[in-house]
């Protein structure tokens, strides 16, 4: 385990075009989103212990938002051959156990990924209406051995400040996790 923070993408940056593969087998794009007043963009995967430490929080934090009218997808980019543990069947199993109802989806080329610069897992991206970039960092400031409750607390304030036409807190801290598992020789050149 590699902890890593995120690369902070610039604000105003326009959400980056995916069509990728869902576990139930459909092909999700960006485009499917168009209509909500927000969305969030995740960065997660199933073995990475910063993830599983936030994974049951965050599914009632997403279904929450999701209720509010809020468009949620998460992305798992990581290597399956050196990280089986991420495969698609077992995305399927890790999204059934932890309840979530969002789309999850699996960015083979890791070209996504890259898109987004997304350096961790997890890693979080929200975008207002127009689809730009308003807020990207931490979920909160809880982690696997700190000892602090699994609140959203960054998360939720950047999510309700776009659902209210305002912009999210300008203090915005980078998220902490796993490095992406990257396939080799497959690293993208923000980290050089």
């Amino acid at each position: 385990m590699v902890r890593t923070l995120s690369t902070m993408l610039p604000l105003g940056t326009p959400a980056p075009d995916f069509a990728l593969p869902n576990i139930d087998g459909s092909i999700v794009s960006l485009n499917d989103f168009r209509d909500s007043p927000a969305l969030l963009v995740m960065f997660i995967c199933n073995h990475c212990p910063y993830v599983k430490h936030i994974a049951d929080p965050l599914a009632r934090l997403c279904a929450e938002y999701q209720g509010k009218g809020v468009a949620v997808v998460a992305v798992n980019s990581n290597d399956v051959v050196g990280y089986p543990d991420d495969a698609p069947a077992k995305m399927a199993a890790e999204a059934a156990a932890r309840g979530y109802a969002f789309p999850y989806l699996f960015d083979e080329t890791q070209e996504v990924a890259k898109a987004y610069r997304a350096a961790c897992t997890p890693d979080f991206y929200v975008f207002d209406r127009d689809r730009r970039l308003v807020y990207r960092g931490q979920l909160d400031d809880s982690r696997p051995s700190n000892g602090k409750p699994v609140t959203g607390a960054d998360l939720r304030a950047a999510l309700d400040a776009v659902l209210a036409g305002r912009q999210p807190p300008a203090d915005q801290r980078p998220s902490m996790g796993c490095n992406i598992k990257w396939k080799p020789g497959n690293e993208p050149d923000y980290f050089q």
